[in-house]
């Protein structure tokens, strides 16, 4: 399959005061079990503190500050030809999380806080994140679905 041009991203590494991290499901009507930290899609014309500003916002209702980098995971399938770039921002809470809300594009139905235990029992992704989000180091991660053995 033809590559296509990678698609680039941004998600919130956001701790609260008990060192929990807020974490989101990644698929409509949580047709998957798999979760994530908020984000995603970068539009063209904006920062990119605005656009995690933003994704954030719609996919939890929670209005945040943009901090420093933490992280970028690169992912790619051969077989579809699909290339996403993620770049992961620690981020701070500007308020609580309302307890009504609703993604206006209908993809994130849940978001919990977690602790390091809880999100050590979920699937998530990336494999790193625990230790992305509890501040062991900036990291660089490359991940090829179904990649040949080497």
């Amino acid at each position: 399959m033809k590559p296509r041009s990678p698609r680039l991203a941004v998600r919130a590494v956001i701790l609260d005061d008990e060192r929990r991290l807020l974490v989101v499901n990644a698929y409509p009507d949580g047709l998957s079990d798999l979760w994530a930290v908020p984000g995603g899609g970068v539009h063209a014309g904006a920062s990119l503190p605005d656009n995690l500003a933003r994704e954030v916002l719609e996919e939890t209702g929670l209005p945040i500050a943009v901090g420093e980098p933490c992280l970028v995971n690169e992912f790619h399938d051969p077989a579809s030809g699909f290339h996403q770039v993620d770049i992961y921002f620690r981020c701070r809470a500007l308020g609580p999380m309302p307890d009504r809300w609703t993604d206006p594009e209908g993809v994130v139905t849940e978001r919990r806080f977690v602790s390091r235990a809880d999100l050590g029992r979920l699937r998530h992704k990336p494999d790193s994140l625990e230790a992305v989000a509890w501040g062991e180091g900036v990291l660089y991660l490359e991940e090829i679905a179904d990649a040949p053995p080497p």
